[in-house]
């Protein structure tokens, strides 16, 4: 009887683990099919929103269609230029190769020659106003614009489009051996535009010190990314910018002021944000008129975002660190439908490298990475953010879920002759992975940046009067 007994007792505890495994794999299987209820559901719904939009923008379409690339890498030549020379493996050359190599073959796939410069005045008589990313643009008076790592404002007084960058008009040359290609700061160059496309040189809206060896913008030091917002309450245009030694170090944010967009500009100083190292930054205004700081620090380790106080001419002590141990820089945010959006370069240099969009429904966090935006071009394209860098995202009013990512394709052997890369940004449509850390797809739509080698805005769109 005690045998018979345990035998029992033994099948009924086995049944009982049977039943109990089973139901932990029911649970399971059924947490799967509402995720993947709940992301089909998703999906059906931003697909719908593209539909939406895009049947009251024909154009629209046109910028989604995506278009390739098929560039070789040339066979080895006997002779390689410095900087090339310097990245030389045992391995095969890349793309990223030929494009730091100022003597490969390719150059002109990359940085084409001024005969195929946009020309505004002549695009203006042909009715094109198409966009082609990497060539030579030129401002109203025939001159290559010069406004790199910059940021754009539209100024509502007078409908009016201002892009702001760094004007790099000078020789490049090294500081010392192991330092980083460079140019004398010149200052901040100031573009006008009604149009984001035929763009007038406003000049230098903030001037490099000549002299001072110990003021922040001594021609010795750098000013990179500049970015302005107007302050309604106090009427000045604020702008914020990357101020650093040649070697780096100093690693502060400089702020400045004006009563015009078009300056001149009043340089007031330079503070370490927060107390930390800040290098690549940008500043975001929101619906509310609150401005946000965000800047890489920590050895560019990982981001930090803070608001800005009332007036716009300090951080607030309000700050949260996002994207910790990821090495990100070049952030360029924008917002859509309440979500914030942020597009990011890692950290390789003057080499490009690939972009990643992250979102976030809070401004301060958590941010979530959902991969890389970019469509179009070939497998290198995508992985080398068509080989620039994010500085600015532009919303297009009018045109829901449009917008135009402006990045930089720096060429660090004459950084005066770097090419601006806008290309068209379109959120909407299913994720194509799910968010790191989590079982489940984002809750919000791609963001999907599209390679074209010529494009324009829809005819439909106008600035807004």
């Amino acid at each position: 009887m005690a045998i018979s007994g345990t035998g029992n007792l033994h099948r009924a505890l086995s049944g009982y683990r049977c039943s109990r495994s089973a139901m932990v794999w029911s649970l399971v299987g059924l947490l799967l099919m509402l995720q993947l209820y709940s992301f089909a559901s998703r999906r059906n719904v931003v697909r719908g929103d593209i539909q939406l939009y895009v049947s009251r923008h024909p154009l629209v379409r046109e910028l989604e269609q995506v278009e390739e690339e098929n560039i070789q890498v040339p066979p080895p030549k006997k002779k390689k230029s410095p900087h090339a020379a310097k990245r030389r493996r045992k391995r095969s050359a890349t793309l990223i190769d030929e494009f730091l190599d100022e003597n490969s073959q390719i150059r002109h796939v990359f940085f084409p020659d001024m005969k195929s410069a946009i020309d505004p005045v002549k695009g203006v008589e042909n009715g094109s106003h198409h966009y082609y990313p990497g060539k030579i643009w030129l401002d109203t008076e025939g001159n290559p614009i010069q406004a790199h790592g910059g940021g754009m404002l539209y100024d509502e007084r007078s409908n009016t489009y201002y892009w702001y960058g760094e004007y790099k008009d000078g020789p490049t040359y090294r500081a010392h051996k192991r330092g980083a290609a460079r140019v004398d700061v010149i200052g901040v160059g100031c573009y006008s535009s009604k149009d984001l496309w035929t763009w007038k040189n406003q000049g230098i809206v903030l001037a490099a010190e000549q002299t001072n060896e110990t003021h922040d913008l001594h021609k010795s030091n750098v000013l990179e990314r500049p970015k302005v917002v107007f302050n309604e309450k106090t009427g000045k245009y604020v702008m914020w910018m990357h101020i650093d030694d040649a070697n780096y170090t100093k690693a502060s944010v400089g702020i400045a002021i004006s009563d015009y967009p078009t300056g001149p500009f009043e340089y007031l100083h330079s503070q370490r944000p927060h107390g930390f190292d800040s290098r690549d930054m940008t500043i975001f205004k929101d619906d509310d008129g609150a401005v946000y700081l965000i800047y890489s620090s920590q050895d560019n380790s990982e981001l930090h975002i803070g608001p800005l106080t009332s007036d716009y001419l300090d951080v607030q002590p309000d700050m949260r660190r996002i994207l910790i141990g990821q090495h990100r820089e070049a952030p360029a945010l924008f917002k859509y439908q309440g979500t914030y959006y942020m597009i990011t370069s890692g950290c390789t240099g003057w080499a490009p490298n690939e972009a990643l969009a992250h979102a976030a429904e809070s401004i301060m966090g958590p941010w979530e990475t959902m991969g890389n935006p970019c469509i179009g071009g070939n497998k290198m394209f995508r992985l080398a953010t068509f080989f620039a860098q994010s500085t600015f995202v532009v919303p297009l009013p009018g045109i829901p879920g449009s917008y135009i990512f402006m990045a930089d394709r720096w060429n660090p052997a004459e950084l005066r002759n770097s090419r601006y890369v806008w290309l068209p940004l379109i959120v909407g449509g299913p994720p194509d992975r799910p968010l790191e850390y989590n079982f489940g797809f984002p809750p919000w739509p791609r963001v999907s940046i599209y390679w074209h080698k010529k494009w324009r805005l829809p005819s439909s769109w106008k600035v807004s009067k």
